[in-house]
């Protein structure tokens, strides 16, 4: 019994991390796969109809996954090349002018178009990851700062931080902590995306949890 208890512990710990991978893997695949799958089916459908024997393979499900994630990635692809040229820009603008006339629509991706940007640039003043007491004073969480407000009445400085959870960093908490709280680090968004998605697996050796206390 000792010896099959450690080889399930060793087996569990062992397959664990594939786990992980194979869920975030599992996840991407299927956001990129489900945005081609509605054209890529029927049109892989009519090739092994048409061609059976050479083609018939087209209609296995796995094939038509496998060409909506390519096709997918293709269509990203040639959005940032045409994002970057004059044309593609120009697209964009009216494109943005066309969902800021659709109130739900405005407010979606007007947020999401805000909080990508923000990710990008650091904030004035105050360093975009940082970790926060959560959910008491002894743990801590990883969190980015999207924005710094002023409290009414005392002028204190409020930080908007989103906590990510993990593996899934796409849905999260929002918290709205005191500047002074907030614990800094010297992290850049790939290394906390890549530590909360891990599960901390894939950390720096050196993690700041103390805040500095200002002198007296």
């Amino acid at each position: 019994m000792r010896r099959l208890r450690a080889y399930f512990f060793t087996g569990l710990l062992t397959l664990l991390p594939i786990w992980l991978v194979w869920i975030v893997f599992k996840f991407v695949l299927s956001l990129l796969s489900d945005i081609s799958q509605p054209w890529v089916g029927p049109v892989s459908s009519n090739l092994a109809a048409a061609h059976p024997e050479m083609l018939g393979w087209m209609d296995d499900p796995w094939a038509q996954a496998g060409f909506a994630v390519v096709g997918t990635v293709l269509v990203i692809v040639a959005v940032g090349a045409l994002a970057r040229r004059v044309v593609g820009q120009r697209l964009l603008a009216w494109f943005e002018a066309l969902i800021a006339r659709i109130p739900l629509a405005k407010t979606v991706y007007g947020s999401a178009r805000k909080l990508l940007d923000l990710l990008q640039t650091k904030p004035d003043g105050t360093q975009r990851v940082v970790l926060i007491d959560f959910p008491h004073r002894d743990m801590k969480c990883v969190g980015f700062v999207t924005r710094v407000v002023t409290e009414a009445g005392t002028g204190r400085e409020l930080a908007a931080v989103y906590v990510p959870t993990t593996p899934n960093p796409t849905s999260g908490y929002l918290e709205i902590v005191p500047v002074d709280k907030l614990t800094p680090t010297d992290w850049t968004v790939d290394e906390a995306m890549a530590f909360i998605i891990s599960g901390g697996a894939v950390s720096p050796d050196v993690i700041p949890f103390d805040r500095t206390e200002p002198r007296a």
